[in-house]
């Protein structure tokens, strides 16, 4: 009886959460229309770094079973991606699975995860999304923890992009900062050792080229101006830790999978806002 009571409550919540969105969409219409008009001519971010959180929350909330929240995140991020081009972002990177994920994860869910993967990169295999936006897509991460099938996916999607350079999507998988990092130290030594890289020559410039995300800056694209994190957490979870180190960081209450054009559009109003000195 308990569960049926729940049952009923999260059908009235669902019921009155979509009404509640339809007798406002004409106000959210309004405002979203005021923030681009305060946005459009100012300062972008060129490069977004997304932390998208909250979507087990948000399917919890409405009664439905957690795992159905990432199905919700999935669509949601098609939808913001667009919003971004929209903008005039040039670069976006995308926090879709963190190394923790992989490994705590219950298995059920990891391989959710990995299957709403597949499909969005058979997606962009098979439609025109990419020649369309002239986008390069790059994934980074602990790969050989991604299921083979998804691997070689992942492998003809980056061959099939890569000649592109308008834009880029980063779609962070398995990975990890601090595993990054310690890689990427691993591979200077050995460059060392094997005398490719002088001791006395490294620096910030040269270990950036040991990075994941060392192709962006081939391409002339900085590390990311803007982190965004969903869901009200404060924090960056293991998150591009190089590369976040002079970002700007905005940290929006909404769950992921209700995250609005107006929400975005706040993120990049309070990017304007910000006087980036980077120690100046």
């Amino acid at each position: 009886m308990p569960g049926k009571a729940f049952n009923i409550a999260a059908e009235i919540l669902k019921s009155s959460s979509k009404l509640i969105n339809y007798l406002l969409r004409p106000v959210y219409k309004v405002y979203e229309a005021w923030l681009w008009a305060q946005i459009s001519e100012g300062r972008k971010p060129n490069h977004v770094a997304i932390i998208p959180d909250g979507n087990r929350r948000w399917a919890k909330q409405i009664g439905m079973n957690p795992i159905f929240g990432h199905e919700a995140g999935y669509q949601k991020l098609k939808q913001v991606l667009n919003w971004l081009w929209e903008a005039g972002i040039k670069a976006v990177t995308i926090y879709a699975m963190s190394y923790e994920n992989c490994i705590n994860r219950p298995e059920d869910e990891r391989r959710h995860i990995f299957n709403l993967l597949e499909r969005g990169v058979q997606e962009l295999l098979e439609g025109e999304y990419i020649d369309r936006h002239r986008l390069r897509v790059k994934f980074i991460g602990r790969l050989d923890m991604v299921p083979s099938n998804l691997l070689r996916r992942i492998s003809e999607l980056e061959k099939t992009s890569e000649g592109y350079n308008e834009h880029f999507l980063n779609i962070a998988v398995c990975y990890g900062g601090r595993q990054e990092i310690v890689s990427a130290v691993k591979k200077l030594v050995v460059d060392v050792v094997k005398g490719k890289v002088k001791l006395e020559d490294i620096d910030e410039d040269i270990f950036r080229r040991y990075l994941q995300t060392s192709h962006m800056k081939v391409e002339g694209v900085d590390d990311p101006d803007l982190v965004i994190r969903t869901s009200g957490e404060l924090r960056v979870s293991n998150f591009l830790l190089w590369q976040i180190a002079y970002s700007e960081l905005y940290f929006c209450e909404a769950y992921w999978p209700e995250f609005r054009k107006i929400d975005l559009w706040r993120a990049i109003r309070s990017y304007q806002k910000r006087d980036r000195r980077f120690g100046r």
